[in-house]
């Protein structure tokens, strides 16, 4: 079964890897595998950073595993900030497209019109804002 991810492995199987940045710095563990609606491949990866307990999402294509362990092509910093739409619940496609800027990635067919700016309450996460 090939797929876009850079691995030959089940998705279901990276969750509990560890995940290093670009520099080899532990990033956190994967937590889940978020697929592509459209293809039914793996696309995004929550990863439990321990920084205030979020998970951070990066994208899987340019990732890959090496030692058991996923190996995401971007510094901690970035991946730190990524936007955080908490864990469990479906990608709408206006979170995957902040996804896809926030990491500059090219979006082959864009997913669906940009929302109104009323509509962007659903990817706030609750908890104390600063």
């Amino acid at each position: 079964m090939g797929g876009t991810v850079q691995t030959d492995i089940d998705p279901r199987s990276l969750i509990g890897r560890k995940a290093f940045d670009r520099d080899g710095h532990k990033i956190g563990t994967v937590d889940e595998v978020y697929l592509d609606d459209a293809t039914g491949e793996p696309e995004w990866a929550a990863v439990r950073t321990g920084l205030f307990s979020r998970d951070a999402f990066v994208p899987l294509e340019p990732s890959e595993v090496v030692d058991n362990a996923l190996h995401v092509p971007y510094e901690r910093a970035l991946i730190k900030d990524a936007p955080d739409f908490g864990v469990g619940r479906h990608l709408s496609p206006e979170q995957e497209l902040q996804l896809y800027h926030h990491y500059g990635l090219d979006l082959s067919a864009p997913p669906t019109p940009a929302p109104s700016a009323g509509d962007r309450s659903f990817g706030k996460v609750t908890g104390q804002e600063d």
